[in-house]
């Protein structure tokens, strides 16, 4: 059997955005409209003509609200199968009448409950009854109802109808799907609210994720590995994914990674900085009274790694920036920064050979990250952690050393602990002159770790400090680093040799300081 014609509309939404356009739409197709409390009044605001569902079923809306759909009239005339004979003389028996379209939005939970102070009896009166089950009887009776959960279905809806009157089976299909993932993204967030408790839990018994497809991106890792981008629906901070790209091809899967880690970066780091990544490492980091002062010094740190990486700012992007960045010479894949300056957006889009690729990533103002947990997939489970994105305070740092680091020194050992915690363990920056000049990330052997920072900064180790991302197991990484010239280090302390360590640095009159605190990235 063809499915019916829309003769009538069952429409409750909480949210509100562009549904009088939709429903003057409707309305123009001849399709009768049916409503409950605010969402009749918002309808007739606007100057549409909207049918009372208490009316209708002769039933008032009871309980400040929380009952006024649930009726037989409402759901047999959802749930009817229209090529059911049966069915059909019910509804004639009991002068029922047939709904083939339902709109349904469900109450701002999770946006509730994300509201500082809220209380456990705001919350569950944000707990929807009727509206979940309009969904769900729609949503089971595809065949022949049409069930429309979010704004950016009304117009495909709306074209399909003014079409043909009615709907395909393919798009019914496609909306029921939609709106059980609604229902059930709704359910869980619900979920983890009483697994929290009274005082939420940062492990509860069951975790429920709640993730909204925002792409389909070209490939993985790999080429041969396909790969999509989703959006942590309940997170509604600053970050790269609800970013705004400005010019240039899809990110890619790797992109996405590496300018995470980039503003990762950028963002703890003082004055106005860029941080540089490849391969998600920083191969360059700088800061500066000036943003192209901190680009030139952070590019420099290593040059040959630096070609065809992502950066991270964290402060809009200006045309002095946007000239260095334009260097002949110089390539960038990506770039991700609070804002970019037009005169900025026209350099990059003009004027380096690169410019019809480059990505520019328009991410907002800057915030403390909000991520309390860290999710790391493994075969057959999922790992989860407190996210380690906090900063550490001075006041636990130790110098353990007889020379005590000037305030010179401790500016630099500022930025290499605030640099380190971002390479991959073992862990080994070398920071000179407010810029990142080596770096060892990786390596099985914390010395190994080192020889390569020093390889790394070459002639620019000398007069550098060292960060180390945990503690050093022996002092001879102490003593490949006073050789090569480290002026100082800083390092969270805690191996079973601290007192060959300390006592390396000595000798070598290094000044150490030791934080307390280990940042292993694995």
């Amino acid at each position: 059997m063809e499915s019916p014609i829309i003769r009538r509309a069952l429409i409750s939404v909480s949210d509100k955005a562009g549904l009088a356009d939709f429903a003057r739409g409707l309305a123009a197709a001849g399709i009768e409209i049916y409503s409950t409390g605010g969402t009749r009044r918002h309808l007739e605001s606007e100057g549409l003509t909207v049918r009372d569902i208490a009316a209708y079923t002769g039933f008032p809306e009871m309980m400040d609200g929380r009952v006024k759909t649930l009726h037989p009239k409402v759901f047999a005339g959802i749930l009817c199968r229209h090529d059911r004979a049966d069915d059909m003389q019910s509804l004639d028996q009991h002068e029922i009448l047939t709904f083939e379209l339902v709109v349904v939005n469900l109450y701002p939970f999770e946006a509730t409950v994300a509201r500082p102070g809220v209380t456990d009896e705001e919350a569950i009166e944000q707990i929807d009854i009727g509206g979940p089950s309009l969904v769900r009887a729609a949503s089971k009776n595809h065949a022949f109802a049409t069930i429309v959960t979010r704004a950016d279905q009304y117009a495909g809806t709306l074209e399909q109808i003014r079409s043909d009157g009615r709907t395909t089976l393919e798009w019914r299909r496609r909306l029921a799907g939609e709106a059980f993932a609604h229902t059930a993204a709704y359910d869980r967030a619900i979920a983890a609210y009483f697994a929290g408790g009274a005082t939420p839990q940062l492990f509860p018994e069951t975790l429920a994720l709640n993730l909204k497809r925002k792409e389909l991106l070209r490939y993985g890792e790999n080429p041969h590995q396909q790969a999509a981008l989703y959006e942590d629906v309940p997170c509604r901070g600053i970050h790269l994914v609800n970013g705004r790209k400005l010019h240039g091809k899809e990110l890619s899967y790797n992109n996405l990674l590496d300018l995470d880690s980039a503003m990762a970066i950028a963002r703890s780091m003082p004055s106005a900085a860029v941080a540089v990544i490849k391969h998600n490492n920083p191969c360059g980091a700088a800061s500066a009274d000036e943003l192209s002062e901190a680009v030139r010094k952070a590019m420099e740190g290593d040059p040959a790694s630096a070609f065809g990486s992502v950066l991270g700012f964290n402060r809009a992007v200006d045309a002095a920036t946007a000239e260095y960045l334009a260097t002949p010479g110089l390539f960038v894949e990506a770039i991700a920064a609070p804002a970019f300056d037009s005169e900025a957006v026209q350099i990059l889009t003009t004027r380096p050979k690169w410019r019809n690729n480059v990505r520019l990533m328009e991410v907002g103002d800057i915030e403390e990250p909000r991520a309390e947990r860290h999710y790391r997939q493994i075969d057959g489970g999922m790992l989860v952690q407190e996210a380690d994105n906090l900063p550490d305070s001075e006041a636990d740092w130790q110098v353990v050393t007889e020379q005590k680091p000037s305030e010179a020194l401790r500016s630099q050992l500022r930025l290499a602990w605030a640099v380190v915690r971002h390479v991959k363990s073992n862990a080994i920056v070398l920071c000179r002159d407010n810029a990142l000049c080596g770096v060892g990330a990786g390596q099985m052997s914390r010395v190994d770790s080192v020889e390569i920072a020093i390889r790394k900064a070459g002639d620019r180790a000398a007069g550098s400090v060292m960060g180390s991302d945990a503690f050093f197991p022996f002092p001879d990484s102490i003593e490949h680093a006073a050789k090569a010239g480290v002026v100082a280090v800083i390092q969270p302390g805690g191996s079973k040799r601290d007192d060959e360590v300390i006592a390396a640095c000595n000798r070598a009159g290094l000044p150490m300081i030791f934080t307390g605190r280990r940042h292993f990235k694995h």
